[in-house]
């Protein structure tokens, strides 16, 4: 059976778009935002007149990625900043460079991360420090960075993409589920600590999504689609519009009383013990 990531949706057909309220020209600050789930965001959060600032190391990407938005929202406020969210120093520049442009960020959209699939007897210690620096030192840095802002201007939202593995493990993955883990973990002891600025911080938890990285690491054969489609109880990877649809929600008024959450999108990878 050919390993490859099925593009029919079955049973996604009943996905829509919705509106959220309290998101026009809020300033929404988004880490990995070239590709994949970030960019799917960006293009969410520009539907409802947010203000983006987009951060990536990939500047090819970046420029992609706003020529896309401009081509589908023209009046949209939108700028770039290449940079690595595990360089504490760019990150601080990067906050005050939002805050020269737009005055505020109300929103942070940690989506920056790499995987990590590997037997755990052959892991370097480079390759598990690139995991642990990118996927939760970069969260925290962001993160602090964001708060500091938003302390003084009475309040904000950070959202993190952790995963599925930051609440179930598996094997290879050490390095990233420890880091996931860990940004779950991150999420609750901030929004404990935050609660009284008005900040509020959750992590979303997406199972399989077709993005790049998904598509390059079943290519690599680091991954079966047919074992994963089969493992899923709704027999599909998710899409990025999918887990955009859910910051949107936790970003927005509607849920203005949820804080310390990981909310899962998974199909029902997580549920179903076989």
């Amino acid at each position: 059976m050919e390993n490859k990531i099925s593009t029919g949706y079955p049973g996604a057909q009943g996905f829509a778009n919705a509106s959220y309220p309290g998101l026009n020209g809020r300033v929404v600050f988004n880490t990995g935002a070239a590709n994949g789930i970030g960019r799917a965001m960006s293009h969410a959060f520009a539907r409802h007149g947010a203000r983006l600032m987009l951060l990536d190391l990939n500047e090819e990407g970046l420029v992609a990625a706003k020529a896309e938005l401009l081509a589908s929202y023209p009046h949209l406020e939108v700028e770039t900043v290449v940079a690595s969210i595990t360089d504490d120093v760019a990150i601080e520049q990067a906050m005050a460079a939002t805050i020269a442009r737009f005055e505020r960020v109300d929103v942070l959209l940690n989506n920056a991360g790499i995987s990590m699939n590997k037997p755990s007897l052959e892991v370097t210690g480079e390759e598990w420090r690139r995991a642990i620096d990118i996927d939760l030192s970069g969260v925290f840095y962001c993160s602090q960075s964001a708060a500091r802002r938003m302390v003084t201007q009475g309040g904000g939202v950070i959202l993190s993409t952790a995963s599925i593995f930051g609440l179930i493990s598996a094997a290879r993955r050490a390095a990233y589920c420890a880091s996931k883990a860990a940004v779950v973990s991150l999420c609750k002891t901030l929004a404990v600590e935050w609660a009284p600025y008005n900040i509020r911080v959750n992590s979303i938890c997406p199972g399989y999504i077709q993005t790049a990285l998904v598509e390059n690491l079943i290519e690599r054969g680091a991954l079966d689609a047919q074992v994963i489609t089969q493992r899923t109880p709704l027999n599909r990877f998710g899409r990025p519009e999918e887990i955009a649809e859910m910051a949107l929600f936790l970003a927005s008024d509607a849920a203005a009383f949820v804080t310390g959450h990981a909310m899962v999108a998974d199909g029902g990878f997580t549920a179903n013990g076989f």
